[in-house]
């Protein structure tokens, strides 16, 4: 390994942010979550400490990874890179820097009596076969052509006349950078999270994340009438678009909102120039893993290792499909989450979400 290569691990609020944000965005393998604006938005939001790990060759920054401190009130510290999304991980030159910027995030855990160090990786792509019988998720990946004419003469016959169905059953859509579109995103979000049995992010989430991210957050929201019906979040960077958050009011469903949504957004990107659409994690074949095939998302790897202070490593990939006894008794809870009030949902649901790093 050469003697030249410096590792440090500093807090975000002292290193120099344009610095890191230069190189993130010069990475072949760098995605929107790897920007300083998701490490601000988790400290802003949720008080939650990050920190960049950095490696140095002769004072020029070669290798970085984010992470975010999670402490929660009852259990154990972590250390994750990155929470509420599918990846994070290092971004560096060589094999060399990624060592040394890996060694340094487990002594950060040590020295922080961090439990937990979680690092989440994209892999490379699977065959068909591979991904239908393997046991965890995947991240499902969409090239894009030109332009939004050629995407959607690329779609299926059957594809096409389910967005002209929605927008015949009087839907419309919109695609916006404004502030208040980051709120009306959030009356549909949060009704379906209740929907769901599922703990909402807080509305201040989303708005340091818009603050954050600025322009390079797009809103795409879908209307009937003046009723939104349906909604989803997109993130910007380079020619890399990602949609971290999506959902409908079950109740319109049958109007399609959810085939107008995608197209609006898949079709704004591709005019804008992204060249790929990352859909998220999805479990093989289930409804939203057959939902991001038929827009021709291909599944890819999902690693997420784990290392345990005191125990040595402990690689998983695709933990998030492991079996615990909170998954066991998800059923009851989401059961009795759904009849919660929704003004107490929302109230209570934030203050368990910020923990909950999936």
């Amino acid at each position: 390994m050469s003697a030249e290569l410096q590792a440090r691990a500093c807090r975000l609020s002292v290193y120099p942010i344009e610095e890191y944000d230069a190189y993130v965005s010069g990475h072949p393998k760098a995605t929107a979550y790897h920007l300083s604006g998701w490490l601000k938005a988790a400290e802003r939001a949720y008080h939650h400490t990050g920190w960049v790990v950095t490696v140095h060759r002769e004072g020029s920054l070669c290798g970085v990874l984010p992470l975010v401190e999670v402490n929660p009130p009852v259990g154990s510290k972590s250390l994750v890179s990155l929470p509420f999304c599918d990846l994070g991980g290092p971004l560096a030159d060589d094999d060399d820097v990624r060592y040394l910027l890996v060694a340094e995030a487990k002594a950060l855990a040590g020295i922080n009596k961090a439990r937990l160090l979680e690092i989440r990786e994209g892999g490379g792509a699977l065959e068909e076969a591979q991904a239908d019988s393997a046991a965890g998720k995947v991240r499902m990946l969409c090239p894009l052509p030109e332009d939004s004419d050629a995407l959607f003469k690329s779609y299926k016959p059957k594809l096409r006349s389910q967005i002209r169905k929605a927008e015949k059953n009087g839907l419309r859509a919109e695609v916006r950078t404004d502030v208040e579109a980051v709120d009306l995103f959030y009356q549909v979000f949060a009704w379906n999270m209740r929907r769901l049995g599922s703990p909402v992010h807080s509305q201040a989430w989303f708005r340091e994340l818009k603050l954050a991210f600025g322009d390079q957050m797009l809103v795409g929201l879908v209307f009937q009438e003046d009723q939104p019906v349906g909604a989803g979040i997109v993130l910007l960077a380079g020619s890399q678009a990602s949609i971290p958050w999506a959902s409908t009011l079950d109740e319109y469903n049958h109007l399609a909102p959810n085939m107008l949504l995608y197209w609006a957004l898949l079709s704004h990107v591709c005019d804008q120039g992204c060249r790929l659409f990352d859909f998220g994690r999805s479990t093989m074949g289930e409804g939203t893993y057959r939902f991001k095939k038929q827009w021709g998302a291909r599944p890819y790897e999902l690693i997420w290792t784990d290392w345990v202070t005191g125990d040595g490593v402990r690689q998983a990939v695709n933990t998030t499909h492991k079996q615990t006894a909170g998954s066991r008794l998800r059923p009851l809870i989401e059961r009795i989450w759904r009849r919660l009030p929704l003004t107490l949902a929302n109230w209570i649901g934030p203050k368990l979400r910020r923990y909950i790093t999936l």
